[in-house]
């Protein structure tokens, strides 16, 4: 199945997070898939590259960070468009993702306002 606005990749090691978010993505009309962490995240890149991932930072196995830039490397700089979700609010982890190749930096807790404007300011909506 694939919606309308593309595949959008919700990386987060809390089911409730990609719960959450897989609810406010798929009334925006994105398909959703999801990876509890950042290893089965790449995994699902390689077998089909979504438009939008949005990454938690800190998960087992593999981090967001690594993630980023594992994704960077090997599929380049532009797609899919990522933005990242953390409940880490200093300015370096915000410098750092960016650095990495993130558009777009939202904290913990979100909800449905926070997360389509951050998608509509990325050109996602």
């Amino acid at each position: 199945m694939s919606g309308e606005r593309g595949v959008c990749l919700v990386v987060d090691d809390s089911r409730v997070v990609r719960k959450v978010a897989r609810r406010i993505l798929e009334t925006q009309g994105f398909a959703v898939e999801e990876a509890e962490d950042g290893q089965k995240a790449l995994d699902s890149c390689r077998r089909h590259l979504p438009d939008a991932v949005l990454l938690d930072w800190n998960m087992p196995v593999m981090n967001g960070i690594e993630f980023l830039r594992a994704l960077r490397q090997e599929f380049g700089a532009t797609r899919p468009t990522v933005v990242f979700c953390t409940t880490e609010t200093e300015m370096i982890f915000i410098e750092q993702a960016i650095a990495a190749g993130a558009q777009e930096f939202i904290m913990k807790p979100f909800d449905e306002e926070i997360l389509v404007g951050k998608f509509s300011q990325v050109g996602l909506l």
